[in-house]
């Protein structure tokens, strides 16, 4: 992590929700989701926040030997969004307490916001999180 990576960073980050990216495709497999409606799926919206805080800090590591991962997301979803409209990300980090990083995060879609929460991700050095997994997967 380098020294700059401090509270204050802010990015916006925007994305033209597809089709793919709807409720009915989250779970294909799931005849209850394919009876939903096709609207930007909460699933996807986790996902969504996710990109933009990573985006947000990257510069700030040395990536991508330096990475981070979603360790807490407490998020509301207050409307609904459909395939078509642009949805854009405003995403502030807030705290930094060593490995740990907490952003403020708010998503809009044109219309209204969309999302607004707390999302917590952790920096991890991807070399040693990967030898882990791997004895983790050498244990089942």
């Amino acid at each position: 992590m380098k020294d700059s990576l401090r509270p204050g960073i802010i990015y916006e980050h925007r994305f033209v929700v597809p089709s793919s990216k709807t409720v009915p495709a989250l779970y294909p497999e799931a005849e209850e989701f394919l009876a939903m409606p096709e609207v930007f799926a909460t699933g996807f919206l986790v996902g969504f926040l996710e990109w933009a805080c990573i985006k947000a800090i990257n510069p700030y590591l040395d990536w991508p030997a330096e990475q981070t991962v979603g360790t807490h997301i407490d998020i509301s979803h207050e409307a609904a969004t459909p395939p078509g409209l642009e949805v854009t990300a405003r995403v502030e980090l807030i705290e930094v307490s060593g490995r740990k990083l907490v952003f403020a995060v708010e998503a809009h879609d044109g219309v209204e916001i969309i999302s607004r929460g707390r999302h917590e991700r952790f920096v991890i050095v991807r070399e040693r999180f990967d030898a882990r997994v791997g004895e983790k997967r050498g244990r089942v």
